[in-house]
């Protein structure tokens, strides 16, 4: 994949909402095999298109790339040969090379966590004005439920026109965040028609209604405003606790774009590196995986029955 595709690659992923991190090739001293702007993608399973130096740099890369998937921060990262990486600053990742060429290699990482994806189905005031809002704190906007892709936050705002339907159908797909916009009577009359329905108590008990921070007599904007506030805190864990909210997650759900977990991780029994399980090459023996950090390291292992 040359440089162009990867961004190409970068750009189709994001349209989509799924995570990746971009390596660039920051800085090389010779002998290396890459060049400064060289740059790949990793995905969340340990997959790497592009080029960042080959079996030299490409497992430190992986394996640096997951960590940054999962804590959300960027990296800057020096693999050369031991001790090439003397005075490096505190903020820099140093790994050893386990190659033989004494070249050395910097590069960037840049995690790229998709905003949680917030459908807001109605064309009211309200609804127009949260959509224009949300995108600016970066979340993604729809304006109606995909089958293939579940959102995380579905806030209905058509005003009486399908409430019972939208509502039915973001608590049937398990989206994390349900809230209806509606006054406290209109809302009762919503739920009773669903139970009527046959959904359960404890499914409509995840509606939040009325939605948003509580501002007293609003108009449409600051209704918008509201609804936004509160779900900036569901994001962040912070919305007090409702009927269904579990602590630290209201939903039990965790919206898109939080930080995955910590990346599984083992040594390869050959060289020593520590290598992301992900994508890593296997061998297994007496019934134990055993991961390497490359095709090289788990075929001496293999021909050799050890490190």
């Amino acid at each position: 994949m040359t440089r162009s595709e990867v961004l190409v690659e970068a750009g189709r992923l994001a349209s989509q909402g799924k995570p990746y991190a971009l390596a660039t090739v920051v800085r090389v001293v010779r002998p290396a095999s890459t060049r400064r702007g060289d740059r790949a993608l990793v995905t969340p399973d340990g997959t790497l298109a592009g080029w960042v130096g080959g079996a030299c740099s490409e497992p430190i890369v992986v394996r640096e790339a997951l960590r940054a998937l999962a804590d959300g921060e960027p990296r800057l990262i020096h693999i050369g040969p031991a001790g090439s990486g003397a005075g490096a600053p505190d903020d820099v990742v140093v790994a050893e090379s386990r190659c033989a060429s004494e070249g050395v290699v910097e590069v960037l990482i840049e995690p790229e966590l998709p905003g949680p994806l917030l459908a807001v189905l109605g064309e009211g005031v309200a609804g127009r004005t949260l959509s224009q809002l949300a995108r600016i704190v970066g979340w993604r906007v729809a304006d109606q439920l995909d089958p293939v892709q579940r959102p995380d936050a579905v806030v209905v705002a058509t005003m009486g026109h399908g409430d019972e339907d939208a509502l039915a159908s973001a608590l049937k797909a398990g989206v994390g965040y349900v809230g209806l916009v509606a006054s406290a009577r209109r809302a009762a009359v919503v739920l009773d028609a669903l139970r009527a329905q046959g959904v359960t108590d404890d499914d409509l008990a995840r509606v939040r209604s009325p939605v948003g921070r509580d501002l007293g007599p609003s108009t449409q904007e600051e209704i918008a405003v509201a609804i936004l506030a509160e779900l900036v805190d569901w994001r962040h864990g912070l919305v007090p606790g409702r009927p269904g909210d579990a602590p630290g997650d209201p939903s039990g759900l965790a919206p898109a774009g939080a930080a995955a977990p910590a990346p599984a991780e083992a040594v390869d029994p050959v060289c020593g590196m520590t290598v992301a399980v992900a994508g890593a090459p296997t061998a297994v023996r007496d019934g134990v995986t055993w991961y390497f950090c490359s095709v090289g390291c788990r075929d001496h292992f293999e021909r050799t029955g050890g490190p």
